[in-house]
């Protein structure tokens, strides 16, 4: 987006800033809902997870210093507050994160918004197995398709790290496809 720099200066500013929010949320809403989704699962938790991540992103806007682009800096944002509502769910329910995310792929199959087939449910349930860091890595380069480089910005790691985090975890998912 070359006008960032445009929309970060309304968002800042007292006088256009609903607007420019606006704007922003019509601009990167749909994308991080599915990354959000991708973590959470459901499609109302990824609703309630969107809804504080730009509730976050309002209040922090004029901590925002441009060290990064605004998208990572929201994905980011996105990112935490996915990982800070598996862990509270985990907590509440008392069981594991991965409990949690296993409980949320079993509910996919009730879910009216999930679209996925016998195949995207393995998947679901492959990528679930993985360890919290190598999930978010292989969701954001496989279903989003997020370059290594913006990767490395959002979740501050080298890329050569991310790298190897996808790679070992795409063989997981393939071993995992092959043996169930």
């Amino acid at each position: 987006m070359s006008d960032e720099s445009g929309l970060i200066e309304r968002l800042k500013s007292n006088i256009n800033k609903d607007a420019a929010f606006k704007e922003l949320l019509v601009l990167y809403k749909e994308r991080l809902y599915w990354h959000i989704r991708n973590m959470v699962k459901s499609h109302d938790d990824a609703d309630d997870v969107l809804q504080n991540t730009f509730v976050k992103v309002y209040r922090n806007i004029n901590g925002f210093k441009g060290d990064s682009k605004l998208f990572s800096w929201m994905y980011r944002i996105a990112t935490n507050e996915s990982l800070t509502f598996i862990g509270k769910k985990a907590k509440r329910l008392q069981i594991t994160n991965e409990e949690v995310q296993q409980l949320a792929i079993d509910n996919l199959t009730s879910d009216v918004y999930f679209e996925g087939d016998d195949i995207q449910m393995k998947l679901q349930k492959a990528i679930a197995t993985l360890p919290e860091k190598q999930q978010l890595v292989f969701n954001m380069k496989y279903f989003e398709d997020i370059k290594y480089k913006d990767m490395s910005e959002i979740l501050e790691t080298s890329e050569g790290a991310l790298k190897a985090s996808y790679h070992i975890a795409t063989k997981k998912i393939e071993d995992y496809l092959r043996n169930h």
